[in-house]
């Protein structure tokens, strides 16, 4: 199963390096930038988590020891929370660089792009209003994004996980949780 999800995730890559391509003159990401990784509820199937973890043992000592105290960190923070969205910063986020970045989940692959909600609104990624992706074609008063070509796909992990490509790889995913749940 995870030699057809690594295939479908190579096939993924190829399409959203389209996608990036023509939003790029509204991307303002590069190395170094965090903001998609400090707050979130990184939605995972079972089979990404799965992916992340074959990708986990193989990390230096370290590293490893550096996640595993920052998940039992965010664990107790959990435990304590009462609101309704646990937002955290990604445990596998190690001096602002992804530990596992080759085998991160949908979501951090889509992160930066807009893309179109089922209710045909576009999420634009939350540094909109900060300033970067997206904040010259956003207007924050008005909740509208001033695009000349319409965003058309929508890129939640759910949908990607239920696309062509993915029957095509006769994928079993299996439910999808916050990141933090699946430890």
């Amino acid at each position: 199963m995870l030699k057809r999800y690594k295939k479908f995730l190579e096939e993924l890559d190829r399409e959203l390096r389209g996608y990036f391509l023509e939003q790029n003159e509204f991307i303002k990401c590069k190395k170094g930038c965090t903001d998609c990784c400090d707050s979130g509820e990184y939605p995972f199937s079972r089979l990404e988590a799965e992916y992340l973890m074959y990708g986990f043992v193989k990390l230096p000592h370290d590293v490893k020891e550096r996640i595993r105290k920052n998940i039992a960190d965010l664990k107790e923070q959990k435990n304590r929370f009462t609101g309704e969205r646990f937002l955290y910063k990604c445990p596998f986020l190690i001096d602002k660089e992804c530990a596992l970045y080759d085998r991160r989940g949908i979501v951090c692959r889509t992160f930066g792009l807009a893309y179109l909600m089922e209710d045909n609104t576009v999420k634009l990624p939350n540094c909109a209003n900060l300033g970067l992706n997206y904040s010259e074609v956003y207007d924050a008063a008005k909740g509208v994004i001033l695009l000349k070509n319409p965003i058309k796909k929508d890129l939640r992990t759910d949908v990607i996980l239920r696309s062509k490509t993915a029957e095509k790889y006769e994928l079993e995913c299996g439910e999808i949780r916050p990141l933090i749940d699946w430890f």
